[in-house]
């Protein structure tokens, strides 16, 4: 489910940045969110797990256990923490209730959740636990998976859960490793060898340390105070549950640890169940009370039978009939035997009806499942089998031609049934909500690329302040430029080309040519005013002042020319050559227009710059004095024109750049 790769993303991002999530994952090719209900096939989390290895160099088994530990976490926090944390009072019973967790949230959900792995759909199998308890207090755990590699996780997530739940530190080491061909198939089956250490608070550390001379005096003090009888009463009880299959040898004190004080000096011995000594419930009853149960011998023949399961399978009325003739064992997945069903007792057992040994009107619908637990009865040398139907809504009871009376009122699966309706609607109008806001999300996140496209569009057509203050509905004013740099251009016998040419190769030429120019622009941060035909306007230190604004539009000249010999004459098939004029001195620049707004200069420095490249030379960059002024003592060669004849303006004396003496070419071209 999307759930794991939620939470793998979340891994990611908490701990190394979303730079890093967004490498793994166009690494991985999948997608940046996950719907949380929503199936996805596991090459996905594969894939995630091998990449997270490459892209952060950690090896599996680190990457693995630190998920495991990390999943722990945000299962606690997506509202799994009180469920887990009435699994057991102890590890043993914590580990040996995961099954029975999964079958929970397998009904509810109608998916395998598995805790200690992934999510898995109906159609797959969560991985299945087992565990032994060793005479020092270590514990072996028995890992079944049909998905291969994954095991580290399990070490992950156990020892986070010891940790935060039962206040231990523990170990697992993999001893032993094997493909179980008992199950059903070939699946990885991992023993881990897990040993427990219990942690103090600094506080009780001391107090423990410190009081364990009071316990030995305590125990004395007891023993001395209770009499004669109630000891051998309670030495006496706890000598009758001491022959069991395992008896340990106790002490007087750890005897009277199991006896409870109550009033003045009155002792209670601790719980003895009272059986009595014949069984007060006839056959009939018996089978009429539990429905849906089965006994049967080592040989798997049947000796008993609910009526609910002879009615629906009416081959159990035929007494000493095989019961694996009539069923399957669909979890866990093991052989049919009574050794395997002894081996995972702790287990919560499905089983399913064969379709071939139904009746013809059972043919067509789907196979009812039974959950239940199995009880070995030594003395009978069988097997109980309690169990339910299992039935997740009432859809999969109408499909089975089945009925709420079928199923017996102690019997909860009524209820589950019931809630599980409210519980699945609920949780599809959950996924309709996921769905729409992932939907919201992809959209807002493609209007902000539009966004930033329209932006782009406007700062290339006004600076980035102006546009900003347009957009907010504030009047731009015009501002003074003391001292600034302007360019101009123009391509030598334009008019002579665009009469020989046609005009779709007029407008190639130009736009080749520009381009070329306003990546020149953004090298030398230089501010484009305006192209008029073959005129190209630039300009520096407007709309930001800056002091180097003569030596930026100098070195975008140079560039220029070098750019306009990769163009090609249309007509001649020649590179273009270009005019350029440069002018210094102070302008008025402010927004014109409301339709289409324009930021456009104003005053003699504009019409000087104009008159510097109409009376220009080809390939040339010409300069007027104050220009020249501003660049002698910068590093550029520059030669004398002399005085010329400027329309308007009367005589001038006039300059030619030639190059800049400390750029080298591809620094003035902006190339690497």
């Amino acid at each position: 489910y999307g759930f794991i790769n939620t939470c793998l993303k979340s891994l990611v991002v908490e701990k190394y940045g979303e730079e890093t999530w967004e490498k793994l994952r166009l690494q991985a090719g999948v997608q940046d969110s996950f719907l949380t209900f929503e199936v996805y096939k596991d090459e996905i989390t594969m894939q995630l797990v091998d990449k997270a290895c490459k892209v952060l160099g950690v090896p599996a088994d680190i990457v693995l256990r630190e998920f495991g530990k990390y999943f722990f976490e945000f299962c606690k926090r997506s509202g799994y923490d009180h469920m887990l944390r009435t699994l057991g009072g102890n590890l043993y019973e914590f580990i040996e209730n995961l099954d029975a967790l999964h079958s929970y949230l397998s009904l509810s959900y109608q998916a395998s959740f598995c805790f200690v792995c992934f999510f898995f759909p109906q159609e797959m199998n969560a991985p299945s636990f087992r565990v032994e308890k060793n005479e020092d207090g270590s514990m072996h755990l028995h890992y079944y998976s049909d998905r291969r590699g994954l095991c580290h996780i399990v070490p992950g997530i156990i020892g986070a859960a010891a940790l935060d739940f039962f206040n231990i530190e523990i170990s697992m080491k993999i001893v032993n490793q094997t493909e179980e061909e008992e199950r059903t198939g070939k699946k990885e089956h991992i023993v881990f060898l897990v040993t427990q250490t219990p942690l103090f608070p600094r506080k009780e550390r001391n107090e423990v340390s410190s009081s364990s001379q009071c316990l030995v005096d305590s125990e004395k003090q007891i023993e001395n105070q209770l009499n004669k009888e109630d000891l051998e009463k309670a030495k006496n009880a706890n000598g009758d549950r001491g022959n069991s299959l395992c008896p340990v040898k106790k002490s007087h004190w750890k005897t009277l640890r199991g006896i409870i004080t109550l009033g003045k000096g009155k002792l209670l011995r601790g719980f003895d169940p009272v059986y009595p000594k014949s069984l007060w419930i006839d056959t009939k009853t018996f089978c009429n009370g539990l429905p849906f149960h089965m006994v049967f011998d080592k040989e798997l023949k049947v000796k008993q039978a609910g009526v609910s399961i002879q009615k629906i399978v009416p081959g159990l009325q035929t007494m000493g009939i095989c019961l694996d003739q009539y069923f399957r064992i669909i979890h866990p997945e093991v052989p049919f035997t009574i050794s395997s069903i002894q081996k995972f007792i702790n287990s919560q057992f499905v089983f399913q009806t064969r379709r071939e040994m139904m009746p013809e009107s059972w043919k067509e619908r789907p196979m009812l499942e039974l959950r239940g637990q199995m009880m070995w009865m030594e003395s009978l040398q069988c097997m109980l089998y309690l169990c339910s139907p299992l039935l997740r809504t009432l859809h999969e009871l109408e499909e089975r031609q089945m009925h709420i009376a079928d199923i017996a009122p102690h019997d909860v699966t009524r209820d589950l049934i019931l809630l599980n309706q409210q519980r699945l609607a609920e949780m599809e109008l959950s996924n309709q909500l996921e769905r729409k806001k992932e939907e919201l999300r992809i959209l807002s996140k493609h209007l902000e690329e539009e966004k930033k496209k329209t932006e782009a569009l406007l700062y290339a057509m006004l600076p980035q302040h102006v546009a900003n203050q347009l957009k907010e509905g504030k009047r731009v004013e015009a501002g003074e430029f003391k001292e600034c740099t302007i360019l101009f251009s123009d391509v030598v016998t334009f008019t002579n080309i665009c009469a020989q040419c046609e005009p779709i190769q007029i407008v190639l030429m130009l736009n080749s040519m520009y381009l070329r120019f306003d990546r020149l622009t953004t090298v030398h941060d230089v501010y484009k005013v305006e192209t008029i035909g073959d005129a190209y306007m630039v300009v520096g230190g407007v709309p930001v002042p800056v002091p180097t604004h003569a030596e930026r539009v100098a070195n975008f000249a140079l560039g220029m020319i070098m750019a306009a010999k990769g163009v090609q004459n249309p007509v001649s098939g020649n590179p273009i050559q270009i005019r350029v004029g440069i002018h210094t001195g102070p302008v008025l620049a402010g927004v014109v227009g409301e339709k289409m707004p324009r930021y456009c200069l104003f005053g003699d420095t504009v019409n000087i710059a104009s008159r510097m490249e109409s009376h220009g030379v080809p390939s040339k960059i010409h300069l007027s004095s104050s220009a020249y002024q501003c660049l002698k003592y910068k590093n550029f060669e520059i030669t004398e024109r002399g005085e010329i004849e400027v329309k308007g303006k009367g005589k001038m004396h006039t300059y030619f750049l030639i190059r800049n003496k400390s750029a080298t070419e591809d620094e003035i071209m902006g190339r690497p």
